[in-house]
């Protein structure tokens, strides 16, 4: 293992390491921890985990995590003890040349009940889950918060849940087809494989449909009222980036429709966000979902970026233009897609109604209305999504599925 090291005795993942030894005395400093929350994390899972590090990157706190989940837990039990202590013993990482700072972990402050300089052994002492109950109470609680009324270090760490989530979609049957075990007869292979043979039937082969990720289309609404959510949002859509890049395709709105795709397409969030601030010339603006929506669909979506497509909309639905046009290209958008999801940050709030005139000309051509204001809420939109809580109709329960897209 090279000299990138994870960091000081307390896991401090800012501060740079010496050695191969700095590695280790970090990770023995980890397994007292998780010893003393319940966990069996002997010597020789120990070995492992180390060794399981000699192949990645100690300076990925995904890598990491990984690789002691993999290594040191043995039991399902130990699975939620083992978030806890990693959450609670690690406070960042070592960033790389070119690569700005990561975000400061906001469970830096909380005490450790071990160290890793060896200077005692806590095998023997009672579990101190209190400590790391409390750390994964705080996150649960921030998990919650509106981001437009956190502190910028509440937003770091809000940011880092938020580029933790899988937003990968929904398989859909596409129309090729490919061997399988069982299916349709693939007559021409069956008949190939009996004249190799002389005749003699040996097999049957089959053939089935394939199967492949459903494209996913979000349009990011970056106008002057979505200002406090837009940052977490398109944060949101560089995870959708991540869990399908050749699947999903991202646009902000405003008074200007700008494709984010190749902007996003950039592995470090930070970097990824700096260059779609660069890209879009409407920050802050005003809005015109109408002429915008307009716009997607006869440039991309009717050329075929919609149609069979999941659309998600992220918007609070102030139209500053015609209320009208914006109902009839959702129509059309609706016949299109195979879904159209809705994210309205202000949805959270007690005694809301969708009474602006956008919302109320798109809630008839809308399948999903969720919010958006929250890390919560946006693992709720992936989730809907990846089709992993499927929902009947919010609105607009008598679509035509002849109508819907494949």
């Amino acid at each position: 293992m090279d000299g990138r090291g994870m960091g000081g005795p307390r896991g401090d993942l800012s501060r740079p390491a010496t050695g191969a030894g700095d590695v280790i005395a970090t990770m023995t400093g980890f397994a007292r921890t998780l010893r003393a929350a319940g966990v069996d994390a002997g010597p020789e899972r120990l070995q492992a985990m180390v060794a399981a590090l000699d192949h990645l990157d100690v300076l990925d706190p995904r890598d990491v995590y990984w690789a002691g989940r993999l290594t040191l837990c043995a039991d399902p039990d130990d699975l939620p003890r083992y978030d806890r202590c990693f959450a609670a013993y690690f406070s960042g990482e070592t960033a790389r040349p070119g690569r700005p700072p990561p975000p400061t972990v906001i469970v830096r402050h909380v005490a450790v009940p071990v160290t890793a300089s060896g200077d005692r052994d806590t095998r023997d002492e009672e579990p101190t889950d209190d400590v790391h109950t409390a750390t994964a109470s705080a996150v649960e609680v921030l998990r919650h918060r509106d981001v437009s009324g956190l502190s910028p270090a509440e937003r770091a760490e809000v940011n880092r849940l938020i580029a933790l989530l899988d937003a990968s979609t929904e398989l859909r049957r596409s129309r090729r087809l490919t061997p399988a075990p069982s299916g349709r007869l693939d007559q021409a292979r069956t008949v190939r494989t009996l004249l190799r043979r002389g005749g003699e039937v040996s097999r049957l082969h089959h053939r089935a449909h394939r199967r492949k990720p459903r494209r996913v289309v979000l349009l990011v609404d970056v106008s002057g009222s979505m200002t406090p959510y837009a940052d977490a949002l398109l944060r949101f859509a560089h995870a959708a980036m991540r869990s399908g890049a050749r699947t999903t395709e991202v646009f902000s709105v405003g008074t200007r429709l700008t494709r984010l795709t190749s902007e996003l397409r950039h592995r470090v969030p930070d970097l990824a966000m700096t260059a779609a601030s660069d890209a879009i010339p409407d920050w802050s603006g005003g809005t015109r979902l109408g002429e915008e929506l307009k716009e997607f669909l006869d440039r991309f979506g009717q050329r075929g970026m919609a149609r069979g497509a999941i659309v998600v909309i992220a918007s609070d639905g102030w139209e500053r233009g015609d209320a009208g046009l914006l109902g009839e290209q959702m129509a059309r958008l609706h016949r299109l897609a195979h879904r159209v999801v809705w994210a309205n940050p202000h949805k959270a709030r007690p005694g809301y109604e969708p009474l602006t005139g956008g919302m109320v000309a798109a809630l008839p051509h809308i399948d999903d209305f969720v919010a958006g204001h929250s890390a919560d809420a946006l693992a709720e939109l992936a989730e809907v999504i990846g089709a992993v809580r499927r929902r009947s109709p919010v609105i607009g329960a008598g679509r035509d599925e002849r109508n819907r897209g494949a």
